[in-house]
């Protein structure tokens, strides 16, 4: 390819790059469960310039191309929730989930912010369900999703970043 791929925090400028990304992205998931009415193909560039302004958005770049994203926060009682990670279809299968995955995981973990991540995929999903797995993430539930897909909900105990083992 020449060029590798970065991830850095996502910009305003960044949103309809962002947008488009993921509608492609999840025409996946949209075929998988014959729902195109799932909330990333139906979610407005309104809404999504929202959560720029107020939740940690990442995105991993190519050269000037937007071809990975994933976004998250982090509720009062120290949950984080990360969501909509998206990889370009044709990038997918080379790890840049797993990059994506733990640099927001990282973002969101500082000192005395996040004690576990949560995140969910439909049931159907396996290969987010074997990435989210592969990365320490446990089914905790599910739940039905406003537009009928069948949700399986993950977590896994969020680490201080500064918090390391020390061999003697």
């Amino acid at each position: 390819m020449g060029m590798s791929v970065t991830i850095s925090a996502a910009t305003a400028e960044d949103a309809e790059q962002i947008f488009k990304l993921q509608y492609l992205a999840f025409q996946r998931e949209a075929e998988l469960y014959g729902n195109y009415l799932i909330q990333p193909l139906t979610q407005s560039l309104d809404s999504l310039k929202g959560e720029l302004a107020t939740d940690t958005v990442l995105v991993a770049r190519l050269g000037d191309e937007v071809v990975g994203t994933v976004r998250g926060s982090v509720d009062e009682d120290g949950t984080a929730k990360i969501a909509k990670l998206c990889v370009h279809p044709r990038l997918q299968g080379h790890g840049l989930g797993a990059r994506l995955l733990r640099a927001v995981e990282q973002a969101l973990a500082g000192p005395g912010t996040a004690t576990r991540f949560r995140l969910h995929t439909g049931h159907k999903s396996e290969s987010n369900l074997r990435l989210y797995r592969k990365a320490g993430y446990v089914r905790v539930g599910g739940r039905t999703a406003s537009d009928g897909v069948q949700l399986v909900i993950l977590e896994k105990e969020a680490k201080d970043p500064t918090d390391f083992a020390v061999s003697a």
